[in-house]
């Protein structure tokens, strides 16, 4: 009776501690990935922000249209967060190369996956490119200007911008190669009266007088039309279900070479980064809020113009070279290798933008 009745009591026992053990089994993989700091909505007055600063600072309204789109869509957020869980997963299986000098990704490599769970993408990605041309006439937007911009995008994520040479000895270790090429190009052109497009992505919706993207699974589809109000460009970031606005739209003054401090075609090199994951490099918010890079400094502010070194926020030197500032577009000239892998792990099994790479 007494062996009986312990053998009653103890099943539950191992029942409960089988439990236990589970549950603390689950913890510990949920507790891998530390998602506390994540964001996607800014609820700083961007439209002062812009007011005050036009003709000052790079016009980017990715944030802005970001926080319009989250309230529309109530599962963005969602969304978001699983890409960027998967970023941040993919991310930490990473495992040092050994490669001399190798450096964290510098190689475009991303270094090696680890164990069952693969790193950020290794091999060289090519995206090809559709051109989606909104003009006032047929020849606006010359072809000189389509050939500069791809030519510039390859020189930006292959590191052969000359003015790299100039980065600061303090950041020069963390410059990535991050070995993105773009092409083949498919120009589509149409001709609008239209002067203002605004942000609202109806240069995108055939219906409105745009231009339907293309096949955004396997294409970069970029939208050059008159945005208006001194906007520059504007990205959809990766996990938006608006697959029929997926990519990048850059304001006709701003695409390819051009004139003005915008007109070296860095407005398609900073978009693409966001449509490619990267947020701006002072996380929109003040010290403690960041970009989710490791190896770009922490700051509470954009920067315009062409600002001497060092400019400091934050008690550390702002890396205001960085293409996810706000600069003019010769004074930005640099990725860090936390940024490749941020890009580089959309393109890894399960990815947001694996499709490119399959």
């Amino acid at each position: 009776m007494k062996k009986w009745l312990l053998i009653v009591l103890a099943v539950p026992l191992l029942f409960y501690s089988c439990e236990e053990n589970e549950d603390v089994t689950m913890d510990q993989n949920t507790a891998e990935i530390d998602m506390s700091d994540f964001y996607v909505y800014t609820d700083m007055d961007l439209d002062l922000f812009n007011k005050e600063n036009a003709g000052k600072k790079k016009n980017c309204q990715s944030m802005v249209v970001l926080n319009r789109k989250l309230k529309e869509n109530p599962g963005l957020y969602q969304r978001m967060y699983n890409v960027e869980k998967h970023t941040r997963k993919t991310i930490a299986a990473k495992k040092p190369t050994g490669t001399p000098g190798g450096g964290n990704g510098g190689n475009g490599g991303g270094g090696d996956g680890g164990g069952n769970e693969p790193g950020p993408y290794t091999g060289a990605v090519s995206i090809p490119v559709v051109i989606n041309i909104l003009e006032d006439f047929d020849g606006q937007v010359t072809q000189s200007q389509i050939n500069s911009q791809i030519a510039i995008l390859n020189e930006d994520f292959n590191n052969n911008n000359p003015n790299t040479s100039s980065v600061p000895a303090e950041f020069a270790d963390r410059v990535a190669n991050c070995n993105i090429s773009f092409g083949p190009v498919t120009v589509k052109r149409k001709i609008s009266s239209k002067s203002s497009w605004g942000t609202n992505d109806s240069m995108k919706d055939p219906s409105q007088g745009g231009i339907a993207v293309t096949d955004p699974s396997s294409n970069l589809n970029i939208w050059v039309c008159n945005i208006g109000g001194g906007i520059l460009g504007y990205a959809q970031f990766p996990g938006d279900p608006d697959v029929a606005g997926d990519g990048i739209v850059i304001g006709i003054d701003y695409f390819g070479e051009t004139s003005g401090p915008y007109g070296d075609g860095r407005t398609a090199t900073h978009e693409v980064g966001h449509w490619l994951n990267l947020r701006h490099i002072w996380g929109d918010g003040r010290c403690k809020q960041d970009d989710f890079v490791a190896d770009t400094p922490s700051s509470d502010r954009s920067n315009g113009g062409c600002p001497a070194y060092p400019t400091i926020h934050c008690r550390t030197n702002d890396m205001t070279m960085n293409y996810m500032d706000y600069v003019y577009d010769d004074c930005m000239y640099m990725f860090t290798n936390g940024q490749n892998d941020r890009m580089r792990a959309l393109f890894a099994e399960n990815g947001a933008r694996v499709s490119f790479v399959n």
